[in-house]
């Protein structure tokens, strides 16, 4: 059985609460059949010192967008899934606004999965290319 866009959404925000999620203001705002975006703000609080868009908290970004479609997408109720293995390219900076991940599984195996996820701004300008890999083990 497929979950809907709505319920998707929902279950990925409730899980941003009390956590490094909430703390960088992610919010997940699309979900299709075979990806999931979310986006961050980018304010003075993710900046490094010299006042661009800090790359721990790119990939931070990265990595939860990227987990959470393997949550979503894979059946956790007999697995659990943990992030292996995270890189990111920053390619441009920025400033302000907000920026957008989109994870999409390139890789879906039994027990490794790899996700493509494009940070991009609001012009959906490349900020920073990213690769997850999770894998999933028996509960």
């Amino acid at each position: 059985m497929k979950l809907s866009r709505e319920v998707i959404l929902q279950h990925a925000n409730a899980a941003c609460k009390d956590n490094l999620m909430e703390t960088l203001k992610i919010e997940f705002v699309d979900a299709g059949e075979d990806f999931i975006t979310a986006r961050m703000p980018v304010t003075k609080s993710v900046h490094q010192p010299d006042g661009v868009l800090h790359g721990g908290a790119t990939a931070a970004l990265a990595e939860t967008v990227g987990s959470f479609a393997a949550h979503i997408f894979l059946d956790t109720d007999t697995y659990f899934v943990r992030g292996i293995d995270i890189s990111a390219q920053h390619v441009k900076s920025i400033k302000s606004g907000f920026v957008y991940a989109k994870a999409i599984c390139i890789h879906s195996g039994r027990t490794t999965q790899v996700f493509d996820i494009k940070v991009t701004n609001e012009e959906n300008e490349l900020i920073s290319l990213c690769k997850l890999t999770t894998i999933t083990l028996k509960k």
